[in-house]
């Protein structure tokens, strides 16, 4: 017996959780590698629409000791197997949404990956389907399950930073020109119906798919939502703050000539009347600021607190006083970063205790991000009041989009 072999069985089928995994290309091959590898886990599906895509997947699967499960596009077979406890998800944004709330409905608890939805009127879905189904789900921003990230806030919270009034989120980093790309038929091995799931259907495009997805409005955040939003989370957290009062600045594309519509610059300000988060994007910068491409400064009176990828080094934090010296180093043990995060949704799989992402810190937190997107698309400040932009009628219309008449278009 293999030492994979044996860790698996060590865990009885009664303790097992039994998933789907939904979406097994990019970041679900990430979560396909951290579930595959967690002993309590029984693999029931694998559940995508392109079949071109599914071997890697299956390979990890095997290599951790288990034989290959069902391939299937529709998700809806899954859901009716009453032996499947939850559904993993690494599916591109638009997806994120119906199938969390189709689970949901099913009885089903949900791993999603961030940003959690494509408007913010589907994170709100996302959140009453959660509360009226009594599910547990869990948001695929994993830094909070890093204990590091735990010492992070502790430190903050301790007052040694003095009084804290701001913090600054940056997304700086080199992206790629992706090009332009004509339509073209849809490629074989893909049920292109299904994956445009409650979207209105556009023609097939290479750049509107797969690794390019996310740049498009119709299907994606842009990078605020697919990397600030893991940013934007420390730093909300960090403030013990939700919902801005206001929002405002600028979003646009500078650099890139290419299909992509989402911005390449921003800079966004959100006001909480006493408190104020930053964010700067910058993706066509291959020097990162402050050390690292990814990063949170919480701004306090007495000192600086700065969380990131740094340099050389795994997720860590440093702190620098009032004469910039540093005066405190934490970093994270280099392990994997997606296990801490899968590892904590099983267990609240089992115990029924909230996720440490639970889907309202998961909602508030792509939140921002859709708010930014907003103020970028309008080119105009909004000022809310909870959840509605007040006085600006093309920007609340931002807060949702127009469906299609599908089997998984998201309802209230």
């Amino acid at each position: 017996m293999t030492r994979r072999s044996l860790l698996l069985s060590l865990a009885a089928p009664s303790d097992k959780v039994t998933i789907a995994l939904m979406g097994v290309r990019g970041r679900g091959r990430n979560l396909t590698q951290a579930f595959a590898n967690l002993p309590d886990v029984n693999v029931a599906y694998v559940c995508d629409v392109d079949s071109t895509v599914v071997e890697p997947a299956y390979q990890i699967i095997e290599r951790s000791g288990r034989q290959r499960p069902p391939l299937v596009a529709d998700i809806r077979r899954c859901l009716e197997d009453k032996s499947v406890d939850a559904i993993v998800m690494g599916t591109p944004i638009h997806w994120h949404a119906p199938a969390t709330i189709l689970a949901c409905q099913a009885g089903k608890d949900v791993y999603v990956e961030k940003p959690v939805s494509h408007n913010f009127y589907e994170g709100e879905l996302m959140v009453a389907a959660a509360r009226r189904h009594n599910r547990i789900v869990q948001a695929g921003t994993q830094l909070p399950s890093l204990p590091v990230t735990n010492r992070f806030h502790e430190y903050i919270d301790s007052g040694k930073l003095g009084r804290v009034l701001m913090a600054k989120v940056w997304n700086v980093q080199l992206r790629r020109n992706i090009g332009r790309k004509p339509d073209e038929p849809i490629p074989a091995g893909l049920d292109y119906d299904i994956w445009t799931g409650p979207l209105p259907k556009l023609p097939f495009n290479r750049n509107r798919f797969h690794s390019t997805v996310n740049w498009h409005w119709h299907y994606g955040c842009g990078d605020i939502g697919n990397d600030g939003v893991h940013e934007l989370d420390i730093a909300r957290r960090a403030l013990h703050v939700g919902l801005p009062q206001s929002v405002s600045g600028m979003g646009k594309k500078l650099y890139f000539d290419d299909d992509q519509q989402t911005p390449d610059t921003m800079n966004i300000t959100y006001d909480y009347g006493d408190k104020i988060i930053q964010y700067e994007q910058r993706l066509w910068n291959p020097y990162g600021l402050e050390s690292c491409d990814n990063g949170v400064a919480v701004y306090g009176d007495k000192a600086v607190a700065q969380f990131g990828h740094f340099k050389g080094k795994e997720w860590g934090f440093r702190v620098f006083d009032d004469r910039n010296n540093l005066v405190h180093e934490d970093q994270h043990d280099k392990s994997n970063i997606d296990m801490p995060h899968a590892r904590n949704f099983l267990d609240c799989v089992k115990s029924r205790q909230k996720p440490k992402v639970e889907i309202e810190d998961g909602h508030l937190s792509t939140a921002l991000a859709h708010l930014g997107n907003i103020v970028a698309r309008t080119g105009r400040a909004i000022r809310l009041n909870g959840a509605a932009i007040l006085n600006d009628k093309e920007a609340a219309a931002l807060l949702r989009r127009q469906y299609r008449q599908h089997w998984s278009t998201p309802k209230g």
